[in-house]
């Protein structure tokens, strides 16, 4: 009897430590699933991110910089067009283009990628985008197998380039958009997105690519620096983007890596033409010279930027260097404004003409950290030469930049050559037809140019009519371009192939991984 209930003792113990060690496999599996927390500033209305959709707003700009979507060409990091979703094009004519699908690519819920697929994302894509239909041109797509041709009204020499904008992610439009989701053929796929929360991604297992190294991953809308900067000490997150730069000496240590790279947004003033005290040439050409741009740079940014002269930066070929614009001259600004009638009559530091101050309503929003900090600066210099500048940095500012009534300057960010051409920022801002022309700003010679660079296919003489459409609006005062941005993300020690890119939208890619 000793013996048997020995033995029985032997088989339960036996069978309590299976069961425990099946419920260790299982907890060891949870525990092993590779999870990253990515810290972010931008996915947030205030941005013209409200979900992933690439049809809507800037909703391509989540949708490619969280590893969803895909364009048919990229960038290289010289910003030269390679094929992505795509293997090669031609231009066939002027007005036509061919471009090769990559094969066995799929979406993200299986379905194949072909020319049909893409017939209907870019149909779509024109039908509702109204800065994709004035860039892209589209006459009629026809798509057949891995082939599709584009045919445009006019020619659109850089139509790869266009492609390569994040609207052009090409997603499964006949899947929707439930719940601001998108499918796309990234190598994850969204699962949930709460706008100014988060995003939840999941692996793709149908990605045609290298294997994802993550098996999930979190965006987290983190707008506060502080914030940011503690999640990131604390472990709440395994890396970040838009930290403040005073935060930068906290994580020059061994537990993290810091990857950098200069682009070309820019953070500058748009004139408002239909403000009266705007339209006065004098004002303009006073505040262009009014702005430390170098002390800006050094100071509040810490270095993390460079000064600007024009709409790109120096390292393209019709950057800063090629252009001409007025410098920090607090003192030829003073007597600019003297020349014109305004002058501190009262002893109070405003100049006043007419009866009226040279006050200064400073439009801006608080979500890109340089923009307080250059209204910061700005107040300071602008002060020094007469102006009162009031500042209104608001996340409300797409509402109040719709009533030209309620600013004279609005001050803001973007990357004036995301597609690596320099017809971009004109034709997104600066013309009659632009998009976004909000200080409602029209030059006969800028048109006149935009007609040029519309039908030239020579890379050269693109370059050349780039420079010259700069000058014309710096000749104007009509946009101020402060400094161009030096962008960083940093994370832990342990996190890898997080890389910073000159185009400022490829960050969760399938290389990105965590020890």
């Amino acid at each position: 009897m000793k013996k048997t209930l020995a033995i029985l003792a032997l088989l339960m113990c036996t069978l309590l430590l299976a069961a425990g060690c099946g419920g260790s496999q299982e907890q060891a599996a949870v525990e092993k699933e590779k999870v990253f927390v990515f810290g972010d500033t931008t996915f947030n209305p205030e941005n013209g991110e409200g979900d992933l959709d690439p049809h809507k707003d800037n909703g391509g700009w989540a949708c490619i910089r969280y590893g969803v979507g895909e364009t048919l060409f990229h960038y290289s990091d010289k910003m030269e067009v390679e094929p992505w979703l795509a293997t090669k094009f031609e231009n066939i004519d002027p007005l036509t283009w061919k471009i090769t699908l990559r094969e066995g690519v799929q979406f993200s819920n299986g379905k194949a990628l072909d020319g049909a697929a893409v017939k209907a994302c870019l149909e779509h894509l024109v039908a509702v985008h109204k800065r994709a239909a004035g860039d892209l041109k589209l006459a009629s797509i026809e798509g057949e197998g891995q082939e599709l041709t584009i045919k445009t009204r006019q020619p659109v020499p850089t139509l790869p380039n266009y492609l390569s904008d994040p609207y052009g992610c090409i997603v499964d439009v006949s899947a929707g958009n439930a719940g601001g989701i998108t499918v796309g053929t990234g190598p994850y796929k969204a699962v949930e997105a709460v706008p100014g929360s988060h995003v939840e991604l999941v692996k793709n297992a149908n990605y045609w690519g290298e294997v994802p190294k993550l098996d999930r991953i979190r965006v987290r809308t983190i707008t506060d620096g502080d914030t940011l900067t503690m999640a990131l000490q604390s472990g709440e997150i395994d890396a970040a983007y838009g930290l403040p730069y005073s935060s930068y000496p906290l994580f020059d240590n061994e537990g993290y890596v810091r990857s950098s790279t200069p682009t070309s947004r820019a953070f500058y003033i748009t004139m408002n033409y239909e403000s009266e005290l705007v339209r006065d040439p004098a004002v303009r050409k006073a505040v262009a010279m009014g702005i430390d741009k170098e002390g800006f740079v050094k100071t509040l940014l810490q270095g993390n930027g460079y000064a600007a002269a024009g709409v790109f930066p120096d390292t393209f070929s019709f950057g800063n260097k090629s252009v001409h614009t007025e410098g920090y001259d607090p003192e030829g600004a003073k007597q600019v404004l003297e020349a014109a009638g305004w002058k501190d009559t009262d002893g109070d530091g405003i100049r006043e003409k007419e009866g009226k101050k040279l006050t200064l309503r400073w439009l801006s929003y608080p979500s890109r950290q340089e923009l307080p900090l250059l209204a910061e600066s700005a107040q300071a210099t602008l002060k020094a030469i007469g102006f009162e500048v009031q500042a209104d940095v608001t996340a409300d500012h797409n509402t109040k930049k719709k009533n030209p009534e309620g600013w004279d300057v609005y001050v803001s960010a973007m990357v004036t050559a995301p597609t690596g051409d320099p017809a971009y920022f004109f034709t997104y801002h600066c013309l009659d037809a632009s998009d976004d022309n909000v200080g409602r700003y029209h030059s006969d010679r800028l048109e006149a140019l935009a007609r040029q660079m519309e039908g030239c296919f020579d890379l050269a003489e693109r370059g050349r009519l780039a420079t010259e459409m700069q000058q014309v609006i710096l000749d104007d005062h009509a946009f101020v371009f402060c400094s161009h941005l030096r962008m960083s993300m940093i994370a832990k020690a342990t996190v890898k192939g997080l890389t910073a890119h000159p185009c400022d939208f490829y960050e969760i890619t399938a290389a990105l991984d965590k020890d």
